[in-house]
């Protein structure tokens, strides 16, 4: 099966990152993730992105705050899809990430999440390798029926029990 790059700008965005990789590890999808900075080791990111395909890895997942330069020098690099991971931030609350993400220029598209949305980040690869990978589409329509089934039993727990019985045991 294809592979997925996780990558992300500090170990820091760990916590939002790691989101990616169980929905990954849920859909069966290898993946490999490290933290590698455009910015403080130019050198070993370029050479990143530039071998990515070779090493089997179909879509890279970065995430990036503040400068946000990742998820895009990612995409100027590597010709197949790149999904970006706006971090929050203290300063502005991840919106410098997201425009920062979002923005890119024509002919250098990066597919980008919610502010923190490592799990749709994971989600949107399994997505995009299922293009081609019909076991992968199942799992998927699976995961899907999932979230429905979940929000029918929380509608039915609550219309049984009351909103504020229902509110003590959240």
């Amino acid at each position: 099966m294809a592979k997925v790059g996780i990558v992300m700008g500090s170990d820091s965005d760990l916590e939002v990152m790691s989101k990616a990789a169980e929905i990954l590890e849920e859909f069966g999808i290898e993946y490999e993730m490290t933290v590698i900075s455009a910015h403080r080791m130019p050198d070993i990111f370029f050479d990143y992105a530039k071998s990515a395909e070779e090493k089997g890895i179909k879509v890279i997942i970065a995430g990036a705050g503040g400068a946000a330069h990742l998820p895009g020098m990612a995409a100027a690099i590597f010709q197949l899809p790149v999904v970006g991971v706006p971090i929050y931030t203290k300063s502005l609350g991840g919106v410098d990430s997201l425009y920062s993400i979002v923005q890119m220029p024509q002919g250098i598209p990066v597919a980008t999440v919610a502010i923190n949305g490592g799990a749709n980040a994971g989600l949107m690869a399994a997505k995009i390798l299922a293009v081609s990978d019909d076991d992968l589409l199942i799992k998927l329509k699976n995961y899907k029926e999932g979230l429905k089934d979940k929000v029918v039993s929380k509608k039915e727990k609550l219309e049984q029990i009351g909103y504020r019985e229902y509110l003590k045991q959240m």
